[in-house]
């Protein structure tokens, strides 16, 4: 299994991003994914979740409403757009295979003036 995010960097608030993860060495299509991020200093945070055809997404609180959730099996890809960025958005972004345990390293977001 190898997971390789991009498309983090600076932005100010207020500010969209959007993150992908190329997935490879396993079917994708059969496994529902997840987004976490971590913050320094702080545990692990569940961002989002897509089940594994995409018909079903959940988001935590904190980003409901800015930031979705999506996937293309075709591509093997998995995405996350980020919109109205606050400075509490700030982590390192990772993409993570429900049921395989599986992570990527990770893509830095910094929300900040």
């Amino acid at each position: 299994v190898q997971l390789v995010e991009s498309g983090g960097g600076l932005v100010q608030p207020g500010g969209s991003l959007r993150l992908s993860c190329a997935a490879s060495g396993f079917t994708f299509s059969n496994y529902a994914m997840r987004w976490y991020r971590q913050a320094p200093g702080k545990e692990r945070e569940l961002v989002a979740f897509i089940s594994d055809t995409g018909a079903a997404t959940n988001y935590a609180n904190s980003v409901r409403g800015r930031f979705t959730i999506s996937r293309d099996n075709a591509k093997n890809t998995l995405s996350l757009q980020m919109n109205t960025l606050k400075r509490e958005d700030t982590a390192r972004y990772y993409c993570y295979v429900v049921g395989a345990n599986a992570w990527g390293q990770g893509t830095q977001v910094t929300v900040s003036s």
